[in-house]
């Protein structure tokens, strides 16, 4: 594709009509990173406190244990 002397192209048609696919995807795999992250920074604190059962919480390790 050729296009005339200082014409300068930022985007083809078919870019700009990906852009309403791609936007809504991106956005639902922020959320989930996000929620991800949050939920084992939670989890990391909840590990450090003094005196908790983070080993108890586990339902797989009191099936094994009991």
């Amino acid at each position: 594709m050729r296009y005339a002397q200082h014409v300068d192209v930022l985007a083809s048609h078919s870019m700009l009509l990906a852009i309403p696919a791609f936007v809504p995807a991106v956005a639902v795999v922020a959320v989930v990173v996000g929620i991800a992250m949050r939920d084992r920074r939670a989890e990391r604190r909840q590990a450090e406190r003094p005196g908790s059962e983070a080993a108890v919480a586990d339902p797989l390790d009191r099936e094994e244990n009991g």
